[in-house]
């Protein structure tokens, strides 16, 4: 069992000065434990994650800056700065930046599970179709392309 630990993460850093590059956005974790874990994301223009369900964890995205547009349980919806979009367990979620600017979030999700673990993994890999099947050993499904 890991325990969150007591601390700051400065702005800006990730623990241990750790980044990830996803698909394009960059992720920095903020706050990892057994219970939950949270990580700052850079959105640039364009990029997006694609609906996707987690079966075992709840997430929530604080919007820091700029404005996502979301598809949640089939809903189209958007999301500002100071906004706090909840998406629990088991319900599809797509988060996208239309927006023409970059988009930057705190996610959290809980209980963290293997989360972190799948952003290590999927660092740098570039082939969509492997952070799909990477993400399916970590309890998070992709559904397939509308259409």
């Amino acid at each position: 069992m890991t325990a969150l630990t007591a601390g700051i993460t400065p702005a800006g850093e990730g623990i241990g000065g750790v980044v990830w590059n996803i698909l394009g956005q960059t992720y920095k974790p903020v706050a990892s434990g057994d219970s939950c874990f949270a990580f700052d994301a850079l959105f640039p223009p364009e990029t997006f994650v694609p609906p996707h369900i987690h079966t075992t964890q709840d997430e929530f995205i604080r919007v820091l800056e700029g404005r996502f547009d979301l598809v949640l349980d089939g809903q189209p919806m958007q999301a500002t700065a100071g906004d706090l979009i909840r998406m629990p367990m088991g319900i599809m979620h797509g988060i996208f930046n239309k927006s023409g600017a970059p988009v930057r979030a705190l996610f959290w999700v809980s209980p963290a599970r293997s989360l972190e673990t799948l952003f290590q993994r999927i660092h740098n890999v570039a082939d969509p179709a492997e952070v799909v099947r990477i993400a399916s050993e970590h309890e998070v499904t992709f559904l397939p392309p509308a259409g």
